[in-house]
């Protein structure tokens, strides 16, 4: 049974062995302990009974802005809408906060697509994000991702 819960710090070195394919791939950046600790609250599980599956970040920016970031789900269970079940319960959490706007910086463009969010020009995406999070990846500068929004 696939139900979703907040994430807690002893749940750290299940995340970070779930995601570290994918970080070693350049798809996700990587993410030391203590950031994962330091922005823990921001972290939504996805389990299959007492199973770790997947996660994602919401990261809050503004106000009236945030992004999802670290969306990982499992090999074994991809192409069964778990992602697109996360990326639903990141938006309720963020309709519930107040936010207007999610974005997301993807390889994955057309399953955010299919979720209702939209491409948007890179030069759009606010200064302190392209610094903070894009200098730390492998592929800085040359960047092949997509950035999405969806406004709420």
């Amino acid at each position: 049974m696939i139900q979703f819960k907040k994430a807690r710090l002893n749940d750290i070195p299940i995340m970070q062995t779930l995601v570290q394919p994918e970080i070693d791939t350049g798809i996700i950046l990587t993410r030391s302990d203590d950031e994962v600790a330091t922005n823990i609250r921001s972290y939504t599980l996805v389990l299959d009974e007492e199973k770790i599956i997947g996660f994602a970040a919401l990261h809050i920016h503004a106000p009236d802005l945030a992004e999802i970031r670290s969306l990982i789900i499992d090999d074994a269970y991809r192409g069964q809408k778990v992602g697109s079940r996360l990326v639903e319960a990141c938006v309720e959490e963020a309709h519930s906060l107040g936010l207007k706007r999610i974005l997301v910086l993807t390889y994955m463009q057309a399953f955010f697509e299919r979720l209702d969010f939209v491409e948007i020009p890179k030069e759009s995406l606010p200064e302190h994000k392209i610094w903070a999070d894009c200098i730390k990846c492998k592929h800085f500068p040359i960047c092949n991702e997509v950035s999405l929004i969806k406004t709420l």
